[in-house]
């Protein structure tokens, strides 16, 4: 219980980080491409995460970098990156970090299907419950219907395989290694994409904006890895939510958003489905380890 506690704790301090993280990037969206973001960021990033792994004596044989579940994590991490930060340009911050809210639903059932977790029925209607509720964001065949909403759907689910990923790695690999990997990887994708999109002028404001960018991804890589590894998935994961309210009051006062009333529909319907999925995973565990009454 307080390893899920701890857990819990790391996911809203992740979630926070990925939050503002989010809304500095999306402050860059027209100024930088795509490719430009990712890559100065990202350098900004692995170097921290470089000095602060061997500051912590995490550091360890670059061969770790090559293991097949390390890049399996890591292709993951892609493309969600490219995926999501692609609709976070295109589409507001509240809109976007909502849709990406099926993943704890998303990780429960993968984990039930992968790593064969118990999921009964009663949580499996709240898991298709909350897609639902993500299709009244994604609104498919209505006016507000977007390929970018597409877009932060496929991000979910490389963001499931790289949960799921992390979960199975060897516990010898230390978090800033794992961090380490997939900021190296990001970083090399946006320097392959820059040559299709070209180079835009980049003054003080924005590399100080990357760089503060940076910080705060590495807060979310690093305690997203933690809370992964130390608590239960389907007790950890709706946590996530947290990132949904840290998204909304950001856009409202940074960016002048105001999420509509089918947006905030869906919200709650997942995040309803996604705390009743918690308590329901609560519920079954105290049933596991109560003994049953003597009848002698």
């Amino acid at each position: 219980m307080r390893e899920n506690l701890q857990g819990s704790l790391y996911m809203v301090i992740a979630m926070a980080g990925f939050a503002v993280n989010d809304s500095i990037v999306k402050s860059l969206g027209g100024i930088l491409n795509l490719g430009q973001t990712l890559m100065l960021r990202g350098m900004f990033a692995t170097a921290m995460i470089f000095v602060l792994a061997r500051l912590f004596g995490q550091w360890r044989s670059p061969r770790v970098l090559v293991m097949p579940r390390v890049l399996q994590r890591v292709s993951g991490e892609m493309l969600a990156t490219v995926c999501f930060i692609t609709a976070l340009f295109n589409m507001p911050i509240g809109n976007a970090t909502a849709i990406l809210q099926a993943l704890p639903l998303a990780l429960t059932a993968a984990a039930a299907l992968f790593l064969g977790e118990p999921v009964g029925k009663r949580r499996l209607a709240a898991i298709l419950i909350g897609f639902a509720g993500v299709m009244v964001i994604i609104r498919p065949g209505m006016e507000g219907f977007t390929i970018y909403s597409i877009l932060a759907l496929i991000a979910v689910g490389a963001c499931v395989v790289r949960d799921l990923t992390t979960r199975i790695l060897p516990r010898d690999i230390p978090g800033l290694m794992i961090t380490f990997s997939t900021s190296l990887a990001v970083t090399l994708m946006g320097a392959a994409i820059i040559p299709f999109q070209g180079w835009n002028p980049v003054g003080a404001t924005e590399l100080a904006k990357v760089a503060a960018a940076s910080i705060f991804l590495i807060i979310g890589y690093y305690f997203v890895i933690a809370a992964m590894r130390i608590g239960d998935i389907g007790f950890v994961s709706p946590f996530r939510y947290a990132v949904l309210i840290f998204a909304m009051v950001i856009g409202f006062f940074a960016f002048g958003e105001h999420p509509d009333l089918l947006t905030l529909a869906g919200s709650a319907i997942i995040v309803a489905t996604g705390i009743y999925t918690l308590y329901r995973e609560r519920v079954v565990h105290r049933q596991s380890i109560t003994p049953p009454p003597n009848r002698s």
